[in-house]
């Protein structure tokens, strides 16, 4: 049996079960979906989108558990670090809003289901839904499939991912809410060898909410994980969407983020990639309206023989919309990061405003980046600009760290760290700031004694 036989058997022997069966437009999505994957297949390094990355060896990878994890200790650790995070965070404000005990609301699956036992959600201003995908497909199906998208979407992974996903967050916010503190929507594979989820989020004109998306270390083995986020931001609301990755080192990590802006709407996207052996992120916007955002803002670290791959691509479609992109990575051992960014202003999109930059920084002589920063604009009103960089640490900062009796390996990790810091910097929200900034120190060597320096 080929792995794409596999993935079909799966599909066909699983079909009659997940949720919104019974739903005529979910069903053929489903099929089409399936069908694109088996005619595409993994993506190779012979697609112009996958040049860096190729997914081969997925027809030979045989997924399996190695050793399980308890849902309740992973899920209990994570919420103690936001706590801590919370209480480190350097922003009164923010936590007046946030006091103690309230550590935001949190949605919790397990292998690729929802778990209400683990889950916690507290009290919602009026027009908010946050739940469950799988119960909105019983609920409310009419909503979510103005939102689900369509089996043509994204790369081959996506298209899996359409075919087979049971489950998910479901987010409605409605006209004018503000959701203050975060909604931390954690993806924990516990006993099974592949997950795969999609998650929409669907706002109203003026709606407000932070969304983390965690994805900690589970079972130990080769695990797959496929999943797609969706944000559809209506006029003048503002989205900011965290992505933490720190699955196991042997998981395999598919990705792909998609939002929809429309007039003067502002999306910001931070993208943590600190674990699994392959993690590719696919995350792409449409400006579909006039004055609208977004920020992509993305720290990778990589090391051993681990592979990490940020795709972006910006649409601007509509007048005066801004984009800043910022990605920055730190490589490892014999690792490899890869980014490729393009910046898409089309000819109706006068006075658009767009940056965007990437920067590596390698750590041995072994690892390896590739950059490609890429600009296709129509318009002539614009102001665009792109630049990428790939080097290591700066002899002259380090001569000087020395001089001020810093020894020599802690002044390679202050040195790593500040380049690392600014990614981190553009995180708004404090505690999430806090937070990011220790799962970072926790994947540097020697990350506890570095932080007193700091």
């Amino acid at each position: 049996m080929s792995a794409i036989d596999f993935w079909l058997g799966r599909q066909r022997d699983t079909a009659a079960d997940l949720p919104g069966a019974d739903l005529p437009w979910l069903v053929r999505l489903r099929e089409d979906a399936i069908d694109r994957f088996a005619d595409e297949g993994w993506p190779t390094t012979r697609r112009e989108n996958w040049r860096h990355t190729s997914l081969a060896f997925m027809a030979q990878q045989a997924l399996a558990v190695r050793e399980t994890v308890a849902p309740e200790a992973v899920v209990a650790d994570l919420r103690a670090r936001y706590r801590a995070a919370l209480g480190t965070a350097q922003d009164p404000a923010r936590k007046a809003v946030e006091s103690a005990g309230d550590d935001g609301h949190w949605v919790v699956f397990v292998d690729g289901h929802f778990a209400p036992a683990l889950s916690a959600i507290g009290g919602l201003p009026g027009g908010v839904r946050i739940g469950s995908l799988a119960d909105a497909l019983g609920q409310t199906p009419e909503a979510v499939e103005a939102a689900f998208g369509q089996a043509g979407d994204g790369e081959a992974p996506a298209a899996l991912n359409a075919a087979l996903a049971a489950d998910g967050a479901w987010i409605r916010l409605g006209r004018g809410v503000a959701v203050e503190p975060p909604i931390h929507l954690v993806f924990l594979t516990a006993t099974v060898a592949d997950q795969h989820l999609r998650n929409l989020v669907v706002t109203e004109p003026g709606a407000q909410a932070t969304i983390v998306e965690h994805y900690p270390a589970g079972a130990a083995g080769s695990t797959l994980t496929t999943a797609v986020t969706r944000v559809l931001a209506a006029q003048d609301s503002h989205v900011t969407h965290l992505k933490l990755q720190q699955e196991a080192p042997e998981a395999i990590h598919l990705a792909t983020i998609e939002a929809e802006q429309a007039r003067g709407a502002v999306f910001a996207s931070h993208s943590l990639s600190f674990g699994a052996r392959l993690a590719r992120n696919d995350i792409r916007t449409r400006l579909a309206g006039e004055g609208a955002e977004v920020l992509l803002n993305g720290l990778y670290h990589a090391d051993g023989r681990r592979h990490v791959d940020h795709h972006t691509r910006i649409d601007h479609a509509r007048p005066q919309g801004t984009s800043r992109e910022f990605y920055r990575g730190l490589i490892d051992g014999s690792a490899r990061g890869v980014f490729t960014g393009r910046i898409l202003v089309a000819q109706d999109a006068q006075r658009t405003d767009a940056m965007q930059r990437c920067d590596n920084l390698l750590l041995s002589r072994l690892a390896e980046a590739d950059a490609r920063p890429e600009l296709e604009i129509y318009a002539d009103d614009v102001k665009c600009a792109h630049g990428a960089t790939v080097g290591q640490l700066d002899e002259d900062a380090l001569f000087y760290l020395r001089s001020r009796g810093v020894d020599a390996v802690h002044a390679r990790q202050l040195l790593t760290y500040a380049f690392a810091a600014e990614v981190l910097d553009r995180i708004a929200h404090a505690p999430l700031r806090a937070f990011g900034r220790a799962a970072l120190l926790e994947r540097l060597p020697d990350g506890a004694r570095l932080e007193e320096l700091l």
